[in-house]
């Protein structure tokens, strides 16, 4: 070998040490440089709704639950709520609203809820169908003629099942420009062609649900965010949730953090960027609380909102052309959890990528007449597992039945 070849592999090896003790160094320094926001689980402040006796041992377990997450993840805020047999049992907020004003969360405090604005928006389409205004089977252009056609053609129902196509959002490369209307959305994707035949994979794309807002916009005669206060949030009495629109003046929203590393809220916060998510629409834009969340999943399970066969229809797991069974029906995850020491089934939505300042889960238990949310102020936040677990100690052996 000669002695210019062992020049440029001493040189690329040196690069690369340099590089991984770089990397090894920030972390540790991220690590010694973290401050705890809550230092002890016990001392993390909490305002509750009042609740009934008869849940207080569940209570307290959840409780402490929703507080070892605040410590174990450094969350800044946190807040929690659970409806069994139409009633909410327990609503309760932990932490601050704002870091800096030392705000506690309250059941009152909205949030950003993200990607669990998805199985909300799947009831307008639900409402649609009822009424003969919409077709899981048409082309989206019958209702979306904005959106060009494409190399193949693509349905609502692959749309909403995330069988599109699409590509997902960019996400904290996204701009938060605001739309006027929900087909000013389209301009981020529309232009582009879809990445595989609709149909024959799943691939979870944000941007589909920007899409299927506009054709519930399109479908319900009305702006979509008009047409979800008028037939959904006000009907259920959902006060707490609103578009997340940065120009509105609003009592009670949180303020938005994002880890200032890795992706990671165990080395604390740094402030969310601000911006305008109205262009997402029924894909990420709603502010909502855990309690309005709860509503909604108990409302549409009692018929109050919708025809039970079409709750049946959004939460049945859709078919490949493949025939393979995805996890996923027309806007909402579909799972088994163990429950009270029995295998439940759970439709609800939730993620942890979502570069809003914020994190949310919705979990519910059909069988078992039960849902949770569970909400946060910072991306990136593990919200499922809590949520879970407070399902848990309210379906354990010597919790009170709720009424199915």
């Amino acid at each position: 070998m000669n002695k210019r070849i062992q020049t440029g592999l001493a040189w690329v090896a040196g690069a690369i040490g340099t590089l991984i003790a770089f990397i090894v160094g920030l972390f540790v320094y991220m690590n010694a440089t973290a401050t705890p926001l809550h230092p002890d689980a016990k001392a993390v402040a909490s305002v509750t709704s009042p609740s009934s006796p008869q849940w207080a041992a569940a209570v307290e377990q959840s409780r402490q639950t929703a507080r070892s997450g605040v410590v174990t993840q450094n969350l800044p805020g946190l807040s929690v709520a659970v409806g069994i047999g139409g009633e909410i049992v327990w609503a309760e907020g932990f932490g601050e609203a704002d870091l800096e004003k030392r705000i506690t969360v309250t059941p009152e405090t909205r949030f950003r809820i993200g990607e669990t604005s998805m199985p909300i928006t799947s009831a307008a389409v639900g409402l649609l169908l009822e009424k003969n205004k919409l077709n899981l089977d048409a082309d989206i252009q019958r209702y979306v003629p904005a959106f060009p056609e494409k190399q193949w053609p693509v349905t609502l129902r692959q749309v909403m099942a995330h069988q599109s196509g699409l590509r997902n959002d960019e996400g904290d490369e996204e701009s938060l420009a605001p739309c006027e209307r929900t087909g000013d959305g389209l301009q981020r994707f529309a232009g582009e062609p879809l990445r595989f035949e609709p149909g024959t994979r799943y691939r979870f794309s944000t941007y589909g649900w920007i899409l299927v807002s506009a054709a519930v916009e399109a479908a319900g005669g009305e702006p979509f965010f008009n047409f979800m206060r008028t037939q959904i949030f006000e009907p259920l009495g959902m006060t707490g949730t609103r578009p997340d629109i940065a120009a509105e003046a609003m009592q009670g929203r949180a303020t938005f953090y994002f880890p200032r590393f890795g992706g990671d809220t165990r080395y604390g916060p740094d402030l969310a960027r601000e911006g305008d998510h109205s262009c997402f629409a029924g894909a990420r834009g709603f502010l909502s609380t855990p309690s309005d969340m709860v509503r909604y999943a108990m409302a549409i399970r009692s018929g109050k909102l919708l025809q039970p066969a079409t709750v049946d229809l959004l939460q049945t797991a859709q078919r490949l052309s493949s025939g393979d069974e995805t996890e996923y029906g027309l806007g909402w995850q579909l799972e088994n959890v163990d429950l009270g020491g029995k295998p439940a089934r759970m439709a609800g939505h939730g993620t942890k990528r979502d570069f809003i300042g914020g994190t949310a889960s919705l979990a519910t238990f059909p069988e078992r007449g039960m849902a949770v949310a569970v909400v946060t102020n910072i991306s990136f936040a593990d919200t499922k597992s809590i949520a879970v677990k407070v399902a848990q100690a309210f379906a354990q052996p010597g919790a009170q039945p709720g009424v199915r």
